[in-house]
């Protein structure tokens, strides 16, 4: 019966989100009535699809085999944890943690929002409903997640092998968590459209929900990408694969829209780029959507699903896009763009920072799209892969890190860029002792390498350079110092943090990038291979049985530099019910490097063992947590979390003598 439940939960969500979209639009000058009727209907929403949501949820845990999903995507012998995941592993269940996590953002709005105009509130959830709706429908029409099979079978397929791993149950919430928050951006972007309402204070109520949603969708690519190093077995982070690409062009887009909200806030300008980048970043979540549901790509990435649905989400995205466009174009004209500001200032170099990054957008977008519309319009199929992503991406982002350090430096309106760089001058030459240094460890050869690690450093180094402005260490008594860096506000220490993050993760890139180095033979049990200090012995090889899968399982002994040595185990599993196998590479991390072994296939009297160094390459992952953590760290302060004044209470009226 749960299933029926959550089936009839789901149709009910879209019900009320209709009448809710509908309403709103058509009584959004209502006042404080209206906005409490959607307010209310939001949450309503909220609860019946986390209903439909948890009777799937139900239904794999308790492997319900009369649920044609859990038949396709789940088997009694799972693991817990990835009956669970095995949720949304599919279009169907994706498509409802999708809705599920759009109706959480909308519940939160109508919570959290009861400072804003009853006009805007009403908008921006009227708005909500209308996504919530489109999506609801698109899956109670085409993609049924409560269909039943008669008879049941005893056992199910399986979920793909692939997806059986913690990283597959983290990473999608994550990243549609980042996805479906820009949503928030994309109402209120609507909503000041069809308002009018569009000053400071918009600035500073978006910027909170853009800030919550690019944290989540950093932590989904940061964790995507290291599922991808270490569970398909090629030792890659960054694949450039179009559907890795449609997650980066939101967050490249929202890290632009963050920025330019700023400007908006804090000096009333950027207006009408602001509400672009609002409907932009969030129609570069819904192309991943697209992508990601419409058969045109082969990826691991990407959900089977059949051509005519892939039209109607085509359909259906050009419509909330097309709409959105339509009436950005009719009301931008009318919107005022603000304060005027010299070239030379804080807000001179936001604009820069937002021309890199969108640029960079586009260049992706082209290296994306381009093979997929000429194959479609002249049948030729061409390929765009890493080398072309590379350079265009590099080529935009080297002279965006050169200049970073100086945005927080600057003052609003006009600044003194030379001032400026007098205060980098210790940031400049501790990123340059640091590159020697790390240049003649790594072995100095002729590359880009030495100014790849130039830039990281100068970044790194250069993100503190405000905190050390505003404490004046070494100028007053250093207690003093500290007095001061403890009563900065939290939005500078997100800035320094997340402008650190940068630097880490360039770092990382480019030192595997230069001094990676990769060992492929054959070994039998008691042969041992050499690889950049290390010594890695082939101990033993055995089948062993897992709870629904069988390991061809090679264990070695790997010696250090140092001498210190640890045994690992590498495997490649055969799972039962589907026959598909998978790699599973052993990873041992030394320091801030790791040595990479995986298991290749048996050959008639030995085995192939491919063996990666990957010196520094967990800086990457690092400096992302970094960024995430600015996110956070951002949140909490009280002037980023709390968007406007509490409305002023009417006094009551004096009683009459």
């Amino acid at each position: 019966m749960s299933i029926e439940l959550g089936h009839f939960a789901l149709i009910l969500a879209f019900a009320i989100a209709t009448m809710g979209a509908i309403g709103g639009y058509a009584f959004w000058r209502s006042g404080a009535r209206i906005a409490q009727v959607l307010s209310q209907a939001a949450i309503l929403q909220f609860v019946l699809v986390a209903v439909a949501f948890l009777a799937l949820v139900q239904a794999f845990v308790t492997s319900d085999f009369s649920l044609l999903l859990a038949v396709n995507h789940s088997h009694s012998l799972k693991p817990l944890i990835f009956k669970i995941s095995g949720v949304w592993g599919n279009h169907e269940g994706s498509m409802v943690l999708w809705i599920f996590i759009l109706v959480s953002f909308g519940a939160m709005v109508a919570a959290f929002g009861r400072r804003l105009p009853h006009d805007l509130l009403t908008l921006v959830l009227a708005t909500q409903s209308l996504l919530t709706a489109a999506f609801a429908g698109f899956t109670i029409l085409t993609s049924n997640p409560f269909a039943r099979v008669f008879p049941a079978p005893l056992q199910g397929n399986d979920l793909n092998p692939v997806l059986q791993d913690i990283g597959l149950a983290i990473h999608p919430p994550l990243l549609y968590a980042g996805y479906v928050g820009f949503s928030v951006c994309f109402s209120f972007a609507i909503a000041a459209l069809i308002s009018g309402r569009i000053d400071q204070a918009w600035a500073r109520w978006v910027r909170p929900w853009a800030m919550l949603s690019w944290t989540f969708l950093t932590l989904g690519i940061a964790m995507g990408s290291y599922w991808a190093y270490y569970e398909l077995g090629w030792g890659g982070w960054w694949f450039w694969d179009p559907v890795e690409n449609a997650s980066f062009m939101p967050w490249l887009a929202g890290t632009a829209l963050l920025h330019s909200a700023l400007v908006m806030e804090k000096r009333n300008a950027l207006k009408i780029w602001t509400i672009f980048l609002s409907i932009i970043t969030f129609s570069l979540s819904l192309l991943g959507t697209f992508l990601v549901r419409s058969g045109i790509l082969t990826s691991v990435h990407t959900f089977a699903s059949d051509p005519t649905r892939g039209l109607v989400i085509l359909s259906l995205l050009a419509l909330v896009i097309g709409g959105a466009f339509f009436l950005f174009a009719l009301r931008a004209a009318a919107l005022r763009q603000g304060g005027l500001f010299a070239p030379v200032s804080r807000e001179g170099a936001l604009i820069l920072n937002n021309l890199f990054l969108a640029t960079a957008v586009g260049a992706v977008l082209v290296g994306t799209l381009y093979p997929l519309l000429l194959d479609a319009l002249a049948g030729t199929s061409i390929s765009v892969g890493a080398p072309f992503f590379n350079l265009t991406f590099g080529a935009l982002m080297a002279p965006l890190l050169l200049v970073l350090p100086f945005g927080p430096l600057l003052a609003w309106k006009r600044a003194d860029v030379v001032a400026a760089a007098q205060r980098l001058i210790g940031a400049a030459a501790l990123a340059v002792f640091f590159t020697i240094l790390i240049s003649a460890l790594g072995g100095v050869s002729i590359s880009l390498a030495p100014l790849g690690l130039l830039l990281g450093f100068w970044v790194a180094f250069g993100a503190f350079a405000e905190l050390v402005e505003r404490a004046k260490l070494g100028r007053i008594p250093t207690q003093e110092s500290w007095r001061r860096l403890a009563g900065l506000p939290r939005s500078i220490w997100s800035t320094a943090i997340a402008h650190f993050g940068i630097g880490i993760t360039v770092l990382g890139i480019v030192s595997t990038s230069a001094w990676e180095s990769e060992l492929v033979t054959t070994l039998n049990p008691g042969e041992t291979a050499e690889l950049a200090g290390y010594s890695i012995a082939f101990d033993s090889f055995a089948q062993v049985p897992g709870p629904n899968y069988l390991a061809d399982e090679g264990r070695f002994t790997i010696t250090g530099p140092n001498g210190q040595t640890r045994q690992t185990m590498a495997d490649r599993r055969t799972y039962v019910a589907s026959g598909m196998p998978t790699t599973e590479a052993a990873i041992e991390t030394y320091g801030f490097s790791q040595l990479y072994l995986q298991l290749g296939e048996p050959l008639e009297n030995t085995h192939v063992v491919r063996v990666w160094h990957k010196p520094y390459i967990t800086l990457i992952w690092l400096g992302t947590l970094l960024m995430a953590l600015a996110g956070i760290i951002s949140l909490t302060d009280r002037k980023v979390r709390v968007g406007a004044p509490r409305r002023a209470r009417r006094a009551a009226p004096e009683p009459a003598e």
